[in-house]
């Protein structure tokens, strides 16, 4: 589901929580990092007095204090109240008896992603709130989607800011939905900043598979075999992208050589809607340069790595099978035999 501004979990509610009101229209809206409610006091905390009808009054001044920051609050003129720590339940109470939606435990991301959309200011104290720090936005709703219920802000004035939300069966299909939606938007993000491509379904690798190997038969020695193994094994993206499209591979890359070896066909690769190739130029599969090189750079880097761990790191000892378990002497033979051992080899 796609919405238009940000979007979050409803956060943990208090009681008098379904009395607030869940739809606002331009609303005024007011981030706070500050618990409101009464908190207890710390194990080694001593209170003093001489007369116990004093006692009453230490806790009026505790609800007195609470009751000053929820008026500041109401007076401010914001309609919806987030923060990021606690909103008990008598705060909770007070805000929907005048109407004001509040939340409290908002995660840190989703709160800052409200702040930039919406244009208002985190704040550490109800002190001089001024409506310069308060945001807004068109429409602001809560509503009930599946089993979950959500927090809707639409027509964010100062980001264009939109919300995927992804629903599934299980965690594993929502994982794998989110690297991929994750990677599509980075992508696509690349584009934009670098506007250079090439064509995706595997042709770029293709193509660079087909001009080292001409190049490897130019080269004598060893380097040849180097040069072949490593065009051999760029085959394996389109190869892969076949198999997960449930095409016979083998089919698909015999097209690609052959197409590949002609002048006019650099740009094809795998067609999944038609289980074939096509010019995946012409056909708006593309995909940014950098990511190309970055992706074969690394690859190549890894396996340069791996090939030269024998050369650097060498273990003689680890090589002799069972070298920690036995004792050898000179000739070979373990020198701990057992008595069923000696009386055999006595035969």
């Amino acid at each position: 589901m796609l919405v238009d501004g940000v979007a979050f979990k409803k956060t943990f509610s208090y009681a008098g929580f379904e009395q607030q009101p869940k739809s606002f229209a331009n609303p005024k809206i007011l981030c706070l990092n500050m618990e409101l409610e009464l908190k207890s006091e710390k194990e080694n905390a001593e209170v003093r007095i001489e007369d116990p009808a004093s006692y009453q009054s230490i806790v009026d001044a505790e609800w007195n204090i609470l009751y000053e920051k929820l008026n500041k609050i109401v007076d401010s003129g914001a309609s919806i109240i987030l923060s990021r720590l606690a909103i008990g339940d008598l705060a909770t109470q007070f805000f929907a008896d005048r109407g004001i939606f509040g939340a409290g435990r908002v995660a840190d991301e989703d709160l800052r992603r409200v702040c930039k959309a919406t244009g208002c200011s985190v704040q550490t104290t109800v002190n001089n709130l001024i409506p310069t720090i308060l945001g807004t936005c068109a429409v602001f709703e809560e509503k009930q989607i599946g089993s979950q219920r959500y927090n809707f802000f639409t027509g964010t004035p100062q980001a264009r800011s939109a919300t995927i939300l992804l629903r599934g069966g299980g965690e594993q299909f929502l994982d794998e939905a989110d690297r991929s939606i994750h990677d599509s938007i980075m992508v696509t993000r690349r584009v934009r900043k670098h506007n250079a491509i090439v064509a995706g379904g595997g042709a770029a690798e293709m193509e660079i598979s087909r001009y080292l190997r001409d190049l490897s038969r130019t080269i004598q020695g060893k380097q040849q075999l180097i040069i072949a193994a490593f065009a051999k094994a760029l085959e394996v993206i389109p190869r892969q992208v076949s198999n997960n499209a449930g095409f016979d591979s083998t089919d698909i890359l015999n097209k690609l050589r052959q197409r590949h070896a002609q002048p006019d066909g650099k740009w094809f690769g795998v067609d999944i809607e038609n289980e074939g190739i096509t010019d995946t130029l012409l056909s708006l599969v593309w995909e940014p340069t950098l990511v190309k090189t970055n992706s074969i750079t690394a690859a190549t880097e890894a396996a340069c790595m791996i090939l030269s761990v024998d050369e650097t790191v060498r273990a003689p000892q680890s090589e002799k099978p069972d070298a920690a378990n036995y004792a050898r002497s000179k000739n070979g033979r373990p020198v701990n035999m057992g008595r069923g051992v000696r009386a055999m080899r006595g035969r």
